[in-house]
């Protein structure tokens, strides 16, 4: 689970990262891919870990960073780092030949003046559309052999994406407020993918022109915006009874009718596969929200 206050530091790195805004690749002065040499791949983040394994080739995954927890195969894997340090020593023992990570931040730049040195090639992966992950998937399988595998994975997650599109196109909009964390009270901004899983359930980030990713609100700003729908995620001490608690006592509608969908962090936060899952429940308390009725967690609640 990301923390908020992790999330946050996470999505304001990824702002300053202008670089890396889009699905780009970097070949390093490694052999071809197809060579004699087996795929050896360590990647940079989480997302990438559970990329690679929908694409059919988990098996050719060497090491990771300490984040990687999923599948659970994952959590077997030598770490070679947070994403943010790294060891470099570590990723040279590995000898891998491909290296697949989120943004071309400064410890990444590194890892390529390494991977020219192993002779290995380094990708990067940012989706920016939730169409955009069954799109890496097929990437993927085609650099790593399992072409079969990552199409016929890549074209459910797409099929399933598509279906979303459809049931939501022409709603009314129902505009929501993303609560990343309390003390104090961050908030999804301008984040491209997110956005588009909201504009795909037709709804609206109530944030989204701030211009940052993860800003700083008031909660009388909140107030303000009048969302329709509050979503947050499972954290300690603080499960869906109490941020319903909070937020009507505060004066927001939304929560006061039962407007809350607890979100599993790391589907909803890590730009992976279980985003579409992310995505349908979303869509389905969005829809509830728009139709007036409580979410499934609100009715829950004694």
């Amino acid at each position: 689970m990301v923390a908020p206050a992790a999330l946050a530091s996470r999505l304001l790195a990824a702002a300053l990262c202008v670089a890396a805004a889009g699905m780009t690749a970097f070949a390093g002065a490694g052999p071809a891919s197809g060579g004699p040499s087996p795929h050896r791949v360590i990647t940079l983040s989480p997302h990438a870990t559970e990329m690679i394994h929908a694409a059919g080739a988990g098996h050719t995954l060497v090491g990771t960073v300490s984040s990687s927890d999923f599948p659970d195969s994952a959590r077997a894997l030598p770490r070679v780092g947070d994403g943010i340090l790294l060891n470099q020593e570590r990723i040279l023992t590995l000898r891998p030949t491909l290296i697949v990570g989120w943004l071309r931040s400064a410890a990444a730049r590194q890892v390529e003046t390494l991977a020219a040195r192993l002779g290995a090639d380094v990708m990067y992966s940012r989706p920016l559309r939730l169409l955009d992950i069954p799109e890496e998937v097929r990437r993927l399988g085609q650099r790593l052999g399992t072409r079969t595998e990552a199409e016929r994975a890549a074209g459910q997650l797409e099929a399933r994406i598509r279906a979303l599109e459809t049931q939501h196109a022409g709603r009314p909009r129902v505009k929501v407020f993303i609560e990343l964390g309390d003390r104090p009270l961050y908030t999804i901004g301008a984040d491209p993918l997110i956005n588009d899983v909201l504009r795909t359930c037709g709804a609206v980030n109530v944030y989204a022109d701030t211009g940052m990713p993860a800003p700083r609100v008031p909660v009388e700003s909140v107030l303000v915006q009048r969302p329709e729908l509050l979503v947050t995620t499972e954290q300690p001490h603080s499960g869906a009874a109490e941020v319903r608690k909070r937020w009507s006592e505060r004066g927001l509608e939304a929560a006061q009718k039962g407007h809350l969908h607890m979100a599993d962090p790391d589907a909803l936060y890590r730009p992976g596969p279980r985003l579409v899952d992310a995505a349908e429940a979303l869509c389905a308390a969005i829809d509830a929200a728009r139709s007036g009725f409580k979410t499934a967690e609100a009715a829950s609640l004694k």
